[in-house]
């Protein structure tokens, strides 16, 4: 039996308190709850079924507003499996508060996260909504406009046709994000020597355009990641990290992030990597894998998104993650991305970094080469290395993002990312 997950959980019996978990389900995502099972996941089943069902029934239609799409069903052991679907019409409040799975747990949305649901269901978004400031300025997105797109007049039908600024001449969020000066947090970059202890660094860009903390970020990036090495009488310039990687990761950590939150993108440079933390988690119907897989896009800021698009800042809505893998196709290392409940995370590694591996490990990595796939039992017998250390350290290439896990138990096999 599955464990309790943000998508799913457990009654023994029928309580006020599982109609929490509907008002969760009913914003944030499809969940259902099964009533019968005990908090040790054994299975008790219901006294009455049919009568627990109509009670269930009444408490939801009593109580939550407005009503979310539900369903019942009652099962042979005698369990009830209340279905929940998420719904157009948010928030959805429960005793007049709205709540959110956080893992197995049911909590209570704070008051930003209350707005967000109320725009989300009046089909309206963050970046629409008019900025308090009417008196910005624009002189940056200007120039590139018309350094890049060739434009020779700018003014307020420009930012009208790029839907930042409404019919009405009103500036809306998007459009202050591209000002000149705004009230927002940016980038926050921070360089570490040898360790997280000693930085040597700190370049905050704030309260500037998006388009201005774009191009200072990549030549942030090219100080420190970008060298030149002297071949023959030919220099040569090396890139210690795929720039078109960076360029791809910072562009969507604008394009993609919450900005009603006061958070930076957090931007750490270490001498093997660069880990790109953004605000906000996935928007929600899309999935970790289809993240992962960079197949789904589901744009948050689409506004933004477009001025960064018709800029070439990133060729096509949903490529993100495919683009930087391809940068890393040549590389045993590979990027790392993580998916947290408040950020994501994107880490580039060097792709001329010392792996400095022991005899052990270079001898297994080698056996993985041109495209091998081989099980446990298979290293063993080509290395010679016993279970214990083989184990250890096709652990330690999982979590260096070097090797991939294939299948699953009896069949598992490993082969390079």
């Amino acid at each position: 039996m599955d464990r309790e997950s943000k998508t799913l959980e457990y009654k023994e019996s029928i309580s006020k308190s599982f109609l929490k978990s509907v008002s969760a389900f009913a914003n944030y995502g499809d969940g259902k709850i099964i009533f019968g099972i005990t908090d040790d996941l054994k299975i008790a089943g219901m006294s009455d079924p049919v009568q627990d069902c109509l009670r269930i029934e009444n408490m939801v239609n009593d109580n939550l507003d407005p009503l979310p799409e539900f369903f019942l069903e009652t099962n042979a052991d005698k369990t009830i499996t209340l279905m929940v679907k998420e719904g157009l019409h948010k928030p959805y409040l429960y005793h007049n508060k709205a709540y959110k799975r956080s893992d197995s747990s049911t909590i209570e949305v704070d008051r930003l996260e209350l707005t967000r649901l109320i725009l989300e269901g009046s089909n309206q978004s963050y970046e629409e909504q008019i900025c308090v400031d009417q008196t910005l300025t624009f002189e940056s997105l200007k120039k590139i406009l018309m350094d890049t797109l060739n434009i020779n007049e700018f003014s307020t039908d420009t930012l009208k046709t790029l839907q930042l600024m409404n019919s009405e001449g009103k500036i809306n969020n998007a459009g202050a994000l591209f000002a000149d000066q705004n009230h927002y947090k940016g980038i926050d970059i921070v360089c570490f020597g040898d360790s997280i202890d000693e930085i040597t660094n700190r370049i905050t860009l704030e309260k500037i355009s998006v388009l201005e903390q774009f191009h200072k970020a990549l030549e942030v990036f090219r100080l420190y990641y970008e060298i030149e090495k002297i071949d023959s009488a030919e220099r040569k310039k090396i890139e210690l990290i795929p720039q078109k990687a960076f360029r791809e990761a910072i562009a969507n950590a604008l394009v993609h992030r919450l900005w009603d939150t006061k958070s930076h993108i957090k931007v750490s440079m270490f001498h093997d990597k660069i880990d790109i933390s953004s605000p906000g988690t996935l928007p929600a119907g899309l999935s970790e894998s289809e993240y992962l897989k960079g197949k789904v896009s589901l744009l948050r800021n689409p506004i933004i998104a477009n001025v960064f698009f018709r800029l070439k800042y990133i060729e096509q809505f949903g490529t993100g993650i495919q683009r930087i893998n391809e940068t890393y196709k040549d590389s045993i290392l590979k990027p790392v991305y993580e998916v947290y409940e408040n950020s994501i995370s994107v880490i580039l590694p060097c792709i001329n970094a010392d792996l400095k591996l022991n005899r052990s490990e270079a001898m297994m990595l080698e056996l993985f080469r041109n495209g091998k796939i081989l099980s446990r039992s298979q290293v063993e017998e080509l290395t010679g290395l016993s279970k214990s250390q083989v184990n250890k350290i096709l652990n330690t290439f999982i979590e260096k993002n070097i090797l991939q896990r294939i299948g699953t138990a009896k069949n598992l096999k490993y082969a390079l990312r």
